[in-house]
C-alpha cells in the first residue's frame, strides 16, 4: 500500500461526497502505517480531521489548524483528562446539551458510552436511569461510571437500595419496576438496546421494557434511546416527541472473507475452515454459535483439535472451575485450550471473569458466544467468526447479523476488524424498527393515559380486560391495582388468570405462608400450584423443577458440586442448573409476590407475610448481599470463605450491599487476603477485579492488565 496514493484516493472520495467510503480506505492507511511502526504525516492527519475522526490525530505531527481542531473537539467525560470526540459523538452530545430527546442510531463501534459520560459530566443531572438488556451489562456500565462519578453519584444497580440526593440508576427492565413508585422525577431516561421494546426483537421481555419506558418516561425531563443498525423509526407513543439520528459513522473498517461460498453444507470443511482462521490469525476472537448444540459442537472441535495454551492463569482458572463447578464440564476443559463460553444462562459473575480473561494479554483467546455476546456485553474483537447463521431455531436477520459482526474491531485497539462467514448470512434488509404496546401490557395501563395513543382496538381491549378483573376482585381493588403498580409481571393476562385462582379457591391458598418454612417437605403442594399457573415457563417437567428448588435450598451451605451430587438423581447437570435457578430467581420469586400481593388484598385482615420466602427465591436460598455480590464480580464460593473466616458478616441482613462494599473498601484487599487466609491464586485474581470495579479509581488491576 503506498501512503501517497491512497491519501490521493481518500481526498478524492471526499471530493465527491463519498465520505463514508473516504473513511474506510483512511482507517485502512492507518492500521498499515501502525503496523509499519510509522509517524502520520501531516496529510495524513488533515485527511482524519476531513472524515471526522478527530480522537485518531497524531498531535505531534499535526499542522496548528488541526490541533486546533483536536483540542476544540474535547470533552469533560468524568475521567482526569477531557477526550476529544469524533465529528459524531460530538454531535449527538450537543443535541442532548440541548434538552433535545433523542434516539439514535449508530453502530457498534461509535462510542457512545462517551457520550452518556460527557453529558453527566457537564450537565451534572440529579437523577440519571439508564436501562440495559442484561445484568451484565449493568455491571460493566457500573463500573465505568463508579471509576469516574463514584465520588459524586451513589451507583445503584441492585433492587431496594436507598436513594441519595445523586443517584444514578444503572439495570434492566425488571429491576427498574421495585423504583416506579419510588421516584418522583427523573432528569434523563437512557434506554440502550431500546429495539428490544419491539416483540419482533425480544417476545419474552419487550413488556416489560414498554412498561418501565411508558412509567419513567413520563416522569423523565430528557429520554435518550440508543441501538445500533436501525434505518428507520415508525411513529409510536413510546418515541413521541423523540428526534430520531441515523449516524452511520464507521470508527473502524470490518474486512468480510465470505468462506461459506467454499464450504457449502460440508461440515468437514466447515471444521477445517474455523481451525484454519484461528491458525492463520492472531488477536482476540468471538465465535457466533448461535446456539447452545453449537457451542458444544464448537467447544468439542476445539479441544480435541487443538494443544493446551499452558498459560498459567489459565491453569489457575481451570482448577478453580473444577473445584467450584464440575472437573468434567466443557468449559472447565475448554479453558485450558484459550477458550471460553458466554451465554445467556452461566452465573453472572462467571460471565463476568470470562469476559475479563479475554481482555487479558495471558487469558483467553476466543470466546464462543450465542446471541448473548452481541447484546449483553460491550466487548469487541480483532476477529469475529460467523460459525452458524441461525439465533436457536430461527435463522438470523440482517439485524442481527450486522450486530455479530459489528463486534469486529474496536476504536484505539484495532482499525480492522476481520469477519469470517462460515454460513451464508442473511439478505440485507434495512430494519424500520416499530414499537408498539404489547397486548399482555394493555391491561395494566389506564385507559385515560392522554400520553398513549390507544387505538380504538386497544381501548377496548383495555375495558374488557378491566372489567373481567373487576368482577373477579372488585372495583376498589381495580383501582389500587393500577394506581400502585404493584406487581412483578407485566402480562396482564397471568394477572387476572393468579386473581381468579386466588378468588376461587382462597383456602388452597392458605398454606403460602408454608414456603416460608426450612422443612422443605412442606413446600411441595403450593409449588405445584404455583407453576401450574405459567405451565409453560420452567422448561423442564414440574416434578423435576419442585425437586430442584428443594435442593437449591442449600445453596449457602453446600458447594455446586454437592448439589450436582444430590441432582444427579433427576438427572440434572451444571447447564441444566444454571437455567433452573434463573427460573427460580426471577420467574418463581416473581409469580410469588404477584400471588402474595393479590391474595393479602383480596384477604385484608388475613394477610400473609410472604418476606422470607420471598427474599431466598429471589437470591437463590443465598444470603441477599451475597446474592448482589455476584453481580459485582464475587461468586458465592468466594463470599463463602469470607463470611467462613469471620471477616465479614455477610449473613447480616441488616446490612444491605451499599454498607457490604463500604465494608470491602475499608478492609481494603491486603487486609482481606491475609484474614481470609485460603484463598487460592484466582480466587485472588477474582478480588483484585472486584475492588477495581468497586474504586472511583482503577487502582488494584493494573498489574493484570499491562
Amino acid at each position: 500500500m503506498d501512503i501517497f496514493e491512497t491519501c490521493q484516493l481518500v481526498n478524492e472520495l471526499i471530493v465527491g461526497g463519498e465520505e463514508h467510503a473516504a473513511r474506510d480506505e483512511l482507517i485502512k492507511l492507518l492500521a498499515k502505517v501502525e503496523s509499519d511502526g510509522l509517524s502520520y504525516s501531516p496529510v495524513v492527519n488533515r485527511l482524519i480531521r476531513d472524515v471526522g475522526l478527530f480522537p485518531y490525530m497524531e498531535t505531534s505531527t499535526a499542522t496548528w489548524e488541526d490541533r486546533y481542531v483536536f483540542e476544540v473537539f474535547k470533552a469533560d467525560v468524568g475521567g482526569d483528562e477531557p477526550i476529544t470526540l469524533h465529528r459524531e459523538q460530538s454531535r449527538l452530545l450537543n443535541a442532548l446539551l440541548s434538552g433535545k430527546n433523542i434516539a439514535v442510531s449508530a453502530p457498534t463501534s461509535f462510542g457512545k458510552s462517551f457520550v452518556i459520560d460527557a453529558f453527566i459530566a457537564i450537565k451534572n443531572p440529579k437523577t440519571v436511569v439508564i436501562l440495559v438488556p442484561t445484568i451484565a451489562l449493568a455491571d460493566e456500565t457500573r463500573r465505568r461510571l463508579q471509576r469516574k462519578f463514584g465520588r459524586s453519584y451513589k451507583i445503584i444497580t441492585t433492587s431496594n437500595q436507598s436513594l441519595d440526593e445523586r443517584n444514578i440508576f444503572v439495570f434492566p427492565q425488571e429491576r427498574a419496576i421495585g423504583y416506579m413508585n419510588a421516584l418522583e422525577h427523573i432528569d434523563i431516561l437512557i434506554v440502550d438496546e431500546f429495539y428490544k421494546a419491539s416483540a419482533s426483537f425480544d417476545k419474552e421481555r419487550s413488556a416489560a421494557l414498554v412498561r418501565s419506558i411508558i412509567r419513567l418516561g413520563s416522569i423523565s425531563s430528557q429520554r435518550y434511546f440508543l441501538a445500533p443498525n436501525i434505518a428507520g423509526l415508525s411513529e409510536s407513543t413510546l418515541t413521541k416527541g423523540m428526534e430520531f439520528l441515523r449516524l452511520d459513522f464507521n470508527t473502524v473498517f470490518l474486512e468480510r472473507a465470505d468462506l461459506y461460498r467454499d464450504i457449502g453444507k460440508d461440515e468437514g470443511k466447515k471444521s477445517k475452515a474455523l481451525l484454519g482462521v484461528l491458525s492463520a490469525n492472531s488477536g482476540k476472537t468471538l465465535i457466533y454459535a448461535g446456539t447452545y448444540t453449537n457451542i458444544k459442537r464448537v467447544a468439542n472441535l476445539l479441544m480435541n483439535s487443538r494443544k493446551p495454551l499452558r498459560r498459567e492463569l489459565l491453569d489457575h482458572f481451570q482448577s478453580w472451575l473444577a473445584i467450584n463447578y464440575d472437573a468434567n464440564w466443557e468449559l472447565t476443559k475448554l479453558v485450558s485450550k484459550g477458550a471460553g463460553i458466554h451465554n445467556g444462562q452461566l452465573h453472572r459473575s462467571l460471565s463476568q471473569i470470562q469476559i475479563r480473561l479475554f481482555e487479558e494479554k495471558a487469558g483467553l483467546e476466543q470466546i464462543i458466544s450465542t446471541s448473548s455476546i452481541i447484546e449483553g456485553v460491550n466487548t469487541s474483537a480483532q476477529n469475529v467468526i460467523l460459525w452458524s447463521n441461525k439465533n436457536g431455531q430461527a435463522r438470523i436477520d440482517d439485524f442481527t447479523y450486522k450486530n455479530i459482526i459489528g463486534r469486529g474491531g474496536r476504536m484505539f485497539h484495532h482499525f480492522v476488524g476481520k469477519v469470517f462467514i462460515l454460513e451464508e448470512p442473511p439478505p440485507e434488509a434495512p430494519t424500520q424498527l416499530e414499537l408498539a404496546i404489547p397486548e399482555e401490557l394493555l391491561g395494566s395501563l389506564d385507559a385515560n393515559d392522554i400520553n398513549l395513543d390507544f387505538t380504538s382496538d386497544q381501548l377496548d381491549a383495555i375495558h374488557a380486560y378491566q372489567g373481567r378483573l373487576r368482577n373477579v376482585v372488585g372495583a376498589d381493588n381495580l383501582a389500587y391495582f393500577q394506581a400502585s403498580d404493584v406487581f412483578q409481571s407485566s402480562n396482564a393476562s397471568l394477572i387476572l388468570r393468579i386473581a381468579q385462582s386466588v378468588s376461587a379457591e382462597p383456602t388452597a391458598w392458605n398454606g403460602l405462608r408454608n414456603l416460608n418454612s426450612s422443612d422443605t417437605n412442606r413446600w411441595d403442594r403450593l409449588l405445584y400450584k404455583l407453576i401450574q399457573l405459567q405451565p409453560g415457563v420452567w422448561e423442564t417437567g414440574w416434578s423435576k423443577y419442585v425437586a430442584f428448588v428443594k435442593v437449591l435450598a442449600g445453596n449457602w451451605r453446600k458447594t455446586i458440586p454437592e448439589l450436582l451430587e444430590e441432582l444427579s438423581v433427576q438427572d440434572i447437570g451444571i447447564e441444566e442448573f444454571f437455567r433452573l435457578e434463573r427460573n427460580t430467581t426471577f420467574k418463581l420469586a416473581s409469580l410469588l409476590g404477584d400471588v402474595c400481593t393479590i391474595y393479602n388484598r383480596l384477604n385484608q385482615g388475613r394477610e400473609i407475610e410472604l418476606a422470607p420466602a420471598l427474599s431466598k427465591l429471589a437470591h437463590a436460598f443465598l444470603p441477599s448481599v451475597v446474592y448482589q455480590l455476584e453481580e459485582y464480580g464475587v461468586p458465592r464460593m468466594v463470599s463463602r470463605k469470607i463470611h467462613a473466616a469471620g471477616v465479614l458478616d455477610l449473613e447480616n441482613s441488616a446490612v444491605d450491599i451499599r454498607g457490604v462494599l463500604q465494608e470491602f473498601r475499608a478492609l481494603g484487599i491486603g487486609s482481606l487476603q491475609k484474614a481470609v487466609g485460603d484463598l487460592d491464586d484466582f480466587d485472588n485474581y477474582i478480588l483484585r477485579y472486584f475492588y477495581e470495579g468497586i474504586e472511583s479509581k482503577g487502582r488494584y488491576f493494573a498489574a493484570e492488565s499491562n
